[in-house]
């Protein structure tokens, strides 16, 4: 495919013009964003970027999951497009880049496909695909996963929310089930734009990171069983206390997570502790341990030494103890030509770069699974993000959104 030249570059201006006014719908209490999935604020969200698409030129498309589909048309027929995307969903605190940076940017790279008059081979697509986050409804990458095969759609129409809310209702009553079938579309390739949402690429002053491996992820949801009893007339030697049982098994966690440093974490995000009360020794926790690693032996070996060293350390206090395994995918190796396409692009346009393994899940990592997938990265401030205090520049976005279009329009094929 011919390379665009290197003086191609997107409209800085209006991409960060985009991406803050979509932040005005579902905003945060402190800056940032609070538009999850399936709520009144995402159908709204849904809306603006339909009429920027729609105003674009494109042909917009919604399946039963309420995956959106913009397509600007190429001009061989029997091309296949190149899709391009993210998700606009976020968590309760999000920050305004978190999947709306990858967006914006697929959109970005159609109005300055327009705005260059160049016409590809290839149709390319923006894609916002739906319940990324999975903050609402679990698990995360919802609706990409079973764009991809890995969930049935009636099992994702099932989700609960923590009110009970299901997925398919809401998705009803939001009005964004489509009636395309899901995974009906097939992809010459995909890529997504995303924030690092890792302290790597500022620390080290490099503009792009050329995504080459996203790190598995092991969800092993725990409960240790003890008695509850009084804090203050239980003797020490006669308790037997779940929350210290607790204690120890994520103590465990951190130190099996640093045995394989420095590319695989461990940590327990959620944790729930009964009855919670200030004067009840706690008889049961239940808590999630999440292990990551772009090496699946290493996961395994993670998962395995948890659970022996956890029931090792509740038999020794008297404590009940089970296991389930509540999420997970392997590790992501992405396709070689598309990352070399994306190094390219950061080389042309003179942009610093390094390879990044991926620490978070993304829709990208499901739909490699169906199509040539490769994913940009710029660097966000701090490494901060899942939080309202989330930033990135306009030049970072810039940077990242110019290595998306060279990326995108190479893949597709100038015809003119």
């Amino acid at each position: 495919m011919t390379a665009p030249a290197a003086n191609m570059r997107i409209n800085p201006d209006r991409l960060w013009d985009s991406i803050h006014k979509m932040a005005k719908i579902g905003p945060g209490v402190a800056g940032g964003s609070n538009r999850q999935t399936l709520t009144d604020a995402d159908g709204e969200g849904r809306h603006l970027f339909r009429r920027w698409c729609e105003a674009a030129g494109c042909t917009v498309g919604v399946d039963k999951l309420g995956n959106m589909f913009a397509m600007r048309p190429g001009t061989d027929p029997d091309a296949l497009p190149v899709y391009v995307g993210s998700h606009l969903d976020t968590q309760p605190t999000g920050g305004r880049y978190d999947g709306v940076l990858g967006v914006l940017g697929a959109l970005e790279v159609i109005r300055s496909l327009n705005d260059l008059g160049i016409a590809t081979k290839h149709p390319v697509v923006a894609v916002n695909w739906t319940n990324e986050e999975g903050t609402r409804f679990a698990p995360a990458m919802l609706a990409s996963g079973v764009f991809a095969g890995v969930h049935d759609l009636d099992w994702a129409y099932g989700r609960k929310d923590a009110e009970g809310k299901g997925f398919g209702d809401e998705l009803k009553r939001i009005g964004w089930m489509g009636e395309e079938e899901v995974g009906a579309r097939k992809m010459h390739a995909f890529f997504e734009l995303h924030i690092e949402q890792g302290p790597i690429l500022e620390a080290e002053g490099k503009d792009i990171g050329v995504v080459t491996h996203g790190q598995g992820l092991s969800w092993t949801e725990v409960t240790i069983t003890g008695k509850e009893a009084h804090t203050g007339s239980t003797p020490m030697p006669m308790r037997r206390n779940a929350g210290l049982g607790m204690a120890r098994v994520l103590e465990l966690v951190d130190e099996i997570a640093l045995s394989h440093a420095p590319h695989a974490v461990g940590a327990a995000g959620q944790i729930n502790v009964y009855p919670n009360s200030r004067n009840v020794i706690p008889g049961r926790c239940v808590f999630t341990i999440d292990f990551r690693s772009p090496d699946l032996a290493v996961i395994q070996d993670m998962e395995n030494r948890m659970k022996a060293g956890a029931k090792a350390i509740c038999d020794e206090m008297g404590l009940g103890i089970a296991f389930e395994k509540v999420g997970g995918f392997d590790p992501v190796t992405f396709d070689e030509g598309c990352v070399t396409a994306i190094r390219n692009a950061a080389e042309r346009l003179g942009y610093s770069h390094r390879n990044i393994i991926s620490g978070a899940g993304h829709d990208a990592c499901w739909i490699n699974r169906v199509a040539p997938t490769a994913m940009v990265m710029c660097p966000c401030v701090d490494g901060l993000s899942h939080n309202e205090a989330e930033e990135i520049s306009k030049e970072w976005a810039a940077a990242g959104a110019d290595v998306l279009f060279h990326a995108v329009v190479e893949t597709a094929g100038i015809t003119k």
